[in-house]
Protein backbone atom coordinates (compact mmCIF):
# COMPACT_ATOMS: atom_id res chain seq x y z
CA UNK A 1 0.00 0.00 0.00
CA UNK A 2 2.81 2.42 0.89
CA UNK A 3 4.49 1.69 -2.43
CA UNK A 4 1.27 2.45 -4.33
CA UNK A 5 0.75 5.72 -2.42
CA UNK A 6 4.36 6.71 -3.04
CA UNK A 7 4.03 6.03 -6.77
CA UNK A 8 0.86 8.10 -6.92
CA UNK A 9 2.61 11.00 -5.20
CA UNK A 10 5.57 10.74 -7.55
CA UNK A 11 3.23 10.67 -10.54
CA UNK A 12 1.36 13.70 -9.24
CA UNK A 13 4.57 15.65 -8.68
CA UNK A 14 5.80 14.74 -12.15
CA UNK A 15 2.53 15.90 -13.67
CA UNK A 16 2.49 19.17 -11.76
CA UNK A 17 6.13 19.85 -12.69
CA UNK A 18 5.40 19.23 -16.36
CA UNK A 19 2.36 21.49 -16.18
CA UNK A 20 4.36 24.41 -14.77
CA UNK A 21 7.16 23.92 -17.29
CA UNK A 22 4.62 24.25 -20.11
CA UNK A 23 2.88 27.16 -18.40
CA UNK A 24 6.02 29.18 -17.70
CA UNK A 25 7.54 28.51 -21.13
CA UNK A 26 4.28 29.45 -22.83
CA UNK A 27 3.80 32.63 -20.84
CA UNK A 28 7.39 33.69 -21.47
CA UNK A 29 7.04 33.22 -25.22
CA UNK A 30 3.52 34.62 -25.63
CA UNK A 31 3.35 37.26 -22.88
CA UNK A 32 6.36 38.11 -20.76
CA UNK A 33 9.04 38.59 -23.42
CA UNK A 34 6.85 40.54 -25.90
CA UNK A 35 5.51 42.74 -23.13
CA UNK A 36 9.00 43.59 -21.93
CA UNK A 37 9.78 45.04 -25.36
CA UNK A 38 6.40 46.78 -25.51
CA UNK A 39 7.11 48.49 -22.18
CA UNK A 40 10.26 50.00 -23.74
CA UNK A 41 8.18 51.21 -26.68
CA UNK A 42 5.54 52.72 -24.39
CA UNK A 43 8.17 54.46 -22.27
CA UNK A 44 9.96 56.01 -25.23
CA UNK A 45 7.11 56.73 -27.64
CA UNK A 46 4.09 57.05 -25.29
CA UNK A 47 2.31 54.97 -27.90
CA UNK A 48 1.79 51.22 -28.40
CA UNK A 49 -0.18 51.13 -31.65
CA UNK A 50 -3.27 52.30 -33.45
CA UNK A 51 -6.80 51.54 -32.31
CA UNK A 52 -7.89 48.10 -33.50
CA UNK A 53 -11.47 49.42 -33.74
CA UNK A 54 -10.99 52.58 -35.79
CA UNK A 55 -7.36 52.62 -36.92
CA UNK A 56 -6.45 56.26 -37.48
CA UNK A 57 -10.04 57.28 -38.25
CA UNK A 58 -12.59 58.95 -35.99
CA UNK A 59 -15.07 56.08 -36.27
CA UNK A 60 -15.17 52.43 -37.42
CA UNK A 61 -16.24 51.38 -40.94
CA UNK A 62 -19.94 50.93 -41.65
CA UNK A 63 -21.42 47.54 -40.71
CA UNK A 64 -20.69 44.97 -43.42
CA UNK A 65 -19.34 41.50 -44.00
CA UNK A 66 -16.03 43.07 -45.03
CA UNK A 67 -15.83 44.96 -41.73
CA UNK A 68 -16.49 41.71 -39.87
CA UNK A 69 -13.79 39.77 -41.70
CA UNK A 70 -11.22 42.56 -41.49
CA UNK A 71 -11.71 42.94 -37.76
CA UNK A 72 -11.60 39.18 -37.19
CA UNK A 73 -8.31 38.94 -39.12
CA UNK A 74 -6.72 41.78 -37.13
CA UNK A 75 -8.05 40.40 -33.86
CA UNK A 76 -6.92 36.81 -34.36
CA UNK A 77 -3.49 37.90 -35.58
CA UNK A 78 -3.07 39.48 -32.15
CA UNK A 79 -4.52 36.72 -29.99
CA UNK A 80 -4.06 33.36 -31.75
CA UNK A 81 -0.93 32.42 -29.81
CA UNK A 82 -2.62 33.25 -26.50
CA UNK A 83 -5.72 31.28 -27.55
CA UNK A 84 -3.56 28.24 -28.27
CA UNK A 85 -1.82 28.66 -24.92
CA UNK A 86 -5.16 29.02 -23.13
CA UNK A 87 -6.49 25.82 -24.69
CA UNK A 88 -3.25 24.01 -23.89
CA UNK A 89 -3.22 25.10 -20.25
CA UNK A 90 -6.96 24.56 -19.83
CA UNK A 91 -6.68 20.97 -21.05
CA UNK A 92 -3.45 20.14 -19.21
CA UNK A 93 -4.82 21.35 -15.89
CA UNK A 94 -7.40 18.57 -16.20
CA UNK A 95 -4.91 15.75 -16.77
CA UNK A 96 -1.73 16.82 -14.98
CA UNK A 97 -3.01 18.49 -11.79
CA UNK A 98 -4.70 16.12 -9.30
CA UNK A 99 -8.30 17.13 -8.70
CA UNK A 100 -7.88 17.05 -4.92
CA UNK A 101 -5.11 19.66 -5.24
CA UNK A 102 -7.44 21.98 -7.17
CA UNK A 103 -10.20 21.42 -4.62
CA UNK A 104 -7.83 22.17 -1.75
CA UNK A 105 -6.52 25.40 -3.28
CA UNK A 106 -9.46 26.69 -5.32
CA UNK A 107 -12.44 24.61 -4.23
CA UNK A 108 -13.66 26.67 -1.31
CA UNK A 109 -16.04 29.61 -1.45
CA UNK A 110 -14.03 31.44 1.20
CA UNK A 111 -11.91 34.52 0.58
CA UNK A 112 -8.66 32.56 0.64
CA UNK A 113 -9.45 30.60 -2.54
CA UNK A 114 -10.61 33.77 -4.28
CA UNK A 115 -7.48 35.65 -3.22
CA UNK A 116 -5.11 32.90 -4.38
CA UNK A 117 -6.88 32.56 -7.73
CA UNK A 118 -6.84 36.32 -8.30
CA UNK A 119 -3.15 36.55 -7.48
CA UNK A 120 -2.31 33.64 -9.76
CA UNK A 121 -4.09 35.46 -12.59
CA UNK A 122 -1.74 38.44 -12.38
CA UNK A 123 1.32 36.85 -14.09
CA UNK A 124 -0.88 35.11 -16.70
CA UNK A 125 -1.75 38.43 -18.38
CA UNK A 126 -4.32 36.88 -20.75
CA UNK A 127 -7.30 38.60 -22.27
CA UNK A 128 -10.76 37.52 -21.15
CA UNK A 129 -11.31 35.13 -24.08
CA UNK A 130 -7.87 33.50 -23.85
CA UNK A 131 -8.30 32.95 -20.10
CA UNK A 132 -11.71 31.33 -20.61
CA UNK A 133 -10.39 27.82 -21.55
CA UNK A 134 -8.21 27.82 -18.42
CA UNK A 135 -11.22 28.79 -16.32
CA UNK A 136 -13.19 25.98 -17.95
CA UNK A 137 -10.45 23.53 -17.00
CA UNK A 138 -10.39 24.78 -13.43
CA UNK A 139 -14.16 24.47 -13.15
CA UNK A 140 -14.03 20.89 -14.41
CA UNK A 141 -11.55 20.22 -11.62
CA UNK A 142 -14.03 21.65 -9.08
CA UNK A 143 -12.70 25.18 -8.63
CA UNK A 144 -15.31 27.24 -6.80
CA UNK A 145 -17.38 30.00 -8.39
CA UNK A 146 -15.50 32.75 -6.56
CA UNK A 147 -12.04 31.40 -7.36
CA UNK A 148 -12.83 30.76 -11.02
CA UNK A 149 -14.31 34.25 -11.42
CA UNK A 150 -11.31 35.85 -9.74
CA UNK A 151 -8.95 34.09 -12.14
CA UNK A 152 -11.09 34.98 -15.16
CA UNK A 153 -11.45 38.67 -14.27
CA UNK A 154 -7.97 39.03 -12.80
CA UNK A 155 -6.17 38.10 -16.02
CA UNK A 156 -7.28 41.11 -18.09
CA UNK A 157 -8.16 43.62 -15.36
CA UNK A 158 -5.07 43.30 -13.13
CA UNK A 159 -2.57 42.70 -15.94
CA UNK A 160 0.57 44.44 -14.59
CA UNK A 161 2.00 45.04 -18.06
CA UNK A 162 -1.17 46.86 -19.15
CA UNK A 163 -1.12 48.97 -16.00
CA UNK A 164 2.47 49.99 -16.80
CA UNK A 165 1.65 50.67 -20.47
CA UNK A 166 -1.23 52.85 -19.29
CA UNK A 167 1.05 54.96 -17.13
CA UNK A 168 3.40 55.70 -20.00
CA UNK A 169 0.74 56.21 -22.70
CA UNK A 170 -2.26 57.75 -20.91
CA UNK A 171 -1.27 58.77 -17.39
CA UNK A 172 -0.29 57.22 -14.08
CA UNK A 173 -3.58 58.48 -12.65
CA UNK A 174 -5.33 56.24 -15.18
CA UNK A 175 -3.13 53.37 -14.00
CA UNK A 176 -3.98 53.97 -10.34
CA UNK A 177 -7.70 54.16 -11.07
CA UNK A 178 -7.52 50.92 -13.08
CA UNK A 179 -5.69 49.20 -10.24
CA UNK A 180 -8.11 50.33 -7.52
CA UNK A 181 -11.27 49.56 -9.47
CA UNK A 182 -9.71 46.35 -10.71
CA UNK A 183 -9.13 45.14 -7.16
CA UNK A 184 -12.75 45.92 -6.33
CA UNK A 185 -14.00 44.04 -9.37
CA UNK A 186 -11.72 41.01 -9.16
CA UNK A 187 -11.79 40.35 -5.43
CA UNK A 188 -14.94 42.14 -4.29
CA UNK A 189 -17.33 40.95 -6.98
CA UNK A 190 -15.83 37.45 -7.12
CA UNK A 191 -16.03 36.99 -3.36
CA UNK A 192 -19.57 38.35 -3.19
CA UNK A 193 -20.71 36.16 -6.06
CA UNK A 194 -19.14 33.11 -4.48
CA UNK A 195 -21.01 33.82 -1.26
CA UNK A 196 -24.38 34.65 -2.77
CA UNK A 197 -24.53 32.09 -5.57
CA UNK A 198 -24.47 28.35 -5.00
CA UNK A 199 -23.73 25.67 -7.56
CA UNK A 200 -26.86 24.81 -9.50
CA UNK A 201 -27.72 21.13 -9.71
CA UNK A 202 -27.85 21.40 -13.49
CA UNK A 203 -24.19 22.37 -13.52
CA UNK A 204 -23.11 19.28 -11.65
CA UNK A 205 -22.48 17.45 -14.92
CA UNK A 206 -19.35 19.50 -15.64
CA UNK A 207 -17.76 17.84 -12.61
CA UNK A 208 -18.42 14.31 -13.83
CA UNK A 209 -15.48 14.30 -16.26
CA UNK A 210 -12.64 13.20 -14.03
CA UNK A 211 -9.87 13.48 -16.60
CA UNK A 212 -7.28 14.36 -14.01
CA UNK A 213 -7.52 11.18 -11.98
CA UNK A 214 -8.87 8.71 -14.53
CA UNK A 215 -6.75 5.80 -15.58
CA UNK A 216 -5.51 5.22 -19.08
CA UNK A 217 -2.98 6.75 -21.37
CA UNK A 218 -2.05 10.34 -20.49
CA UNK A 219 -1.88 11.44 -24.12
CA UNK A 220 -5.33 10.02 -24.87
CA UNK A 221 -6.86 11.78 -21.86
CA UNK A 222 -5.19 15.05 -22.81
CA UNK A 223 -6.39 14.89 -26.42
CA UNK A 224 -9.95 14.20 -25.21
CA UNK A 225 -9.82 17.14 -22.80
CA UNK A 226 -8.35 19.45 -25.45
CA UNK A 227 -10.87 18.41 -28.11
CA UNK A 228 -13.78 18.94 -25.75
CA UNK A 229 -12.53 22.44 -24.91
CA UNK A 230 -12.16 23.29 -28.59
CA UNK A 231 -15.65 22.07 -29.48
CA UNK A 232 -17.27 23.88 -26.57
CA UNK A 233 -15.48 27.21 -26.88
CA UNK A 234 -14.12 27.94 -30.34
CA UNK A 235 -17.28 27.87 -32.56
CA UNK A 236 -19.27 30.43 -30.49
CA UNK A 237 -16.07 32.45 -30.07
CA UNK A 238 -15.53 32.74 -33.84
CA UNK A 239 -19.17 33.59 -34.57
CA UNK A 240 -19.34 36.27 -31.87
CA UNK A 241 -16.09 37.91 -33.00
CA UNK A 242 -17.35 38.12 -36.58
CA UNK A 243 -20.74 39.53 -35.62
CA UNK A 244 -19.47 42.12 -33.16
CA UNK A 245 -16.57 43.10 -35.40
CA UNK A 246 -18.97 43.65 -38.28
CA UNK A 247 -21.28 45.99 -36.36
CA UNK A 248 -18.67 47.82 -34.28
CA UNK A 249 -19.68 51.11 -35.90
CA UNK A 250 -22.98 50.82 -34.04
CA UNK A 251 -21.17 50.21 -30.76
CA UNK A 252 -18.53 52.92 -31.19
CA UNK A 253 -20.17 55.92 -32.92
CA UNK A 254 -18.22 59.05 -33.80
CA UNK A 255 -17.47 61.30 -30.83
CA UNK A 256 -19.93 64.19 -30.50
CA UNK A 257 -18.40 67.19 -28.65
CA UNK A 258 -21.83 68.04 -27.22
CA UNK A 259 -21.93 64.98 -24.97
CA UNK A 260 -18.34 63.87 -24.56
CA UNK A 261 -18.49 64.00 -20.74
CA UNK A 262 -22.13 63.11 -20.13
CA UNK A 263 -23.18 60.46 -17.64
CA UNK A 264 -25.37 58.90 -20.32
CA UNK A 265 -22.29 58.36 -22.49
CA UNK A 266 -20.50 56.74 -19.54
CA UNK A 267 -23.37 54.28 -19.24
CA UNK A 268 -23.46 53.60 -22.99
CA UNK A 269 -19.70 53.05 -23.26
CA UNK A 270 -19.67 50.88 -20.13
CA UNK A 271 -22.22 48.60 -21.77
CA UNK A 272 -20.32 48.71 -25.06
CA UNK A 273 -17.08 47.79 -23.33
CA UNK A 274 -18.70 44.84 -21.57
CA UNK A 275 -20.04 43.54 -24.90
CA UNK A 276 -17.01 43.93 -27.16
CA UNK A 277 -13.83 41.82 -27.36
CA UNK A 278 -10.30 43.16 -27.80
CA UNK A 279 -6.75 41.77 -27.58
CA UNK A 280 -4.72 42.35 -24.43
CA UNK A 281 -3.81 46.03 -23.92
CA UNK A 282 -5.84 47.15 -26.96
CA UNK A 283 -7.99 49.34 -24.69
CA UNK A 284 -5.06 51.74 -24.37
CA UNK A 285 -4.77 52.81 -28.05
CA UNK A 286 -8.56 52.69 -28.38
CA UNK A 287 -9.03 55.18 -25.55
CA UNK A 288 -6.02 57.25 -26.64
CA UNK A 289 -7.47 57.55 -30.14
CA UNK A 290 -10.99 58.42 -28.98
CA UNK A 291 -9.68 61.04 -26.56
CA UNK A 292 -7.67 62.62 -29.37
CA UNK A 293 -10.98 63.09 -31.22
CA UNK A 294 -12.60 64.72 -28.19
CA UNK A 295 -13.91 61.97 -25.92
CA UNK A 296 -14.09 63.17 -22.32
CA UNK A 297 -12.10 61.61 -19.53
CA UNK A 298 -15.14 60.21 -17.72
CA UNK A 299 -16.56 58.15 -20.60
CA UNK A 300 -13.01 57.23 -21.64
CA UNK A 301 -12.35 55.82 -18.15
CA UNK A 302 -15.62 53.90 -18.21
CA UNK A 303 -14.69 52.29 -21.53
CA UNK A 304 -11.13 51.69 -20.38
CA UNK A 305 -12.38 49.71 -17.38
CA UNK A 306 -14.98 47.58 -19.11
CA UNK A 307 -13.37 46.77 -22.47
CA UNK A 308 -10.87 44.21 -21.14
CA UNK A 309 -12.95 42.76 -18.31
CA UNK A 310 -15.60 40.62 -20.01
CA UNK A 311 -17.25 40.35 -23.42
CA UNK A 312 -19.89 38.36 -25.27
CA UNK A 313 -17.46 35.79 -26.75
CA UNK A 314 -15.85 34.94 -23.40
CA UNK A 315 -19.27 34.68 -21.74
CA UNK A 316 -20.41 32.29 -24.48
CA UNK A 317 -17.23 30.26 -24.06
CA UNK A 318 -18.00 29.79 -20.36
CA UNK A 319 -21.76 29.35 -20.62
CA UNK A 320 -21.44 25.66 -19.70
CA UNK A 321 -19.30 26.30 -16.64
CA UNK A 322 -21.23 28.94 -14.70
CA UNK A 323 -24.93 29.27 -13.92
CA UNK A 324 -26.55 31.87 -16.14
CA UNK A 325 -27.40 34.10 -13.19
CA UNK A 326 -23.71 34.23 -12.24
CA UNK A 327 -22.68 35.39 -15.71
CA UNK A 328 -25.48 37.99 -15.73
CA UNK A 329 -24.41 39.25 -12.31
CA UNK A 330 -20.78 39.56 -13.40
CA UNK A 331 -21.78 41.35 -16.62
CA UNK A 332 -23.82 43.87 -14.64
CA UNK A 333 -21.05 44.28 -12.06
CA UNK A 334 -18.54 45.11 -14.80
CA UNK A 335 -20.88 47.77 -16.19
CA UNK A 336 -21.40 49.27 -12.73
CA UNK A 337 -17.62 49.35 -12.15
CA UNK A 338 -17.21 51.08 -15.50
CA UNK A 339 -19.75 53.76 -14.60
CA UNK A 340 -18.12 54.24 -11.19
CA UNK A 341 -14.70 54.56 -12.87
CA UNK A 342 -16.08 57.20 -15.19
CA UNK A 343 -17.60 59.20 -12.37
CA UNK A 344 -14.43 59.00 -10.27
CA UNK A 345 -12.28 60.00 -13.24
CA UNK A 346 -14.50 63.03 -13.91
CA UNK A 347 -13.97 64.17 -10.34
CA UNK A 348 -10.37 63.20 -9.66
CA UNK A 349 -8.45 63.14 -12.94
Amino acid sequence: MKVIIQRKRQGALWGVSLFFVVLVAGLFYVKWNPYYHKVLLAASKHFIGNSIITGKEAQPPAPSWGAAVNYAIQYFKSVWQAVVLGLLVGSLVQVLIPKDWIIKIFGSDNRHSTLVAGLMAVPSMMCSCCAAPVVAGLRKQRASLGAALAYWLGNPVLNPAVIIFTGFVLSWKFSLLRLVMGLVLVFGVSSLTGKLMKEDVEYGDIFQIDTGSAGGNLMVRWVKALWRLILESIPPYLIAVLLLGGVRAWLFPAVNPAWTNSILLMVVLSITGALFMIPTAAEIPIVQSLMSFGLGIGPASALFMTLPAVNVPSILMLRRYFPRKVLVLVFIAVIVCGIASGLLASILL
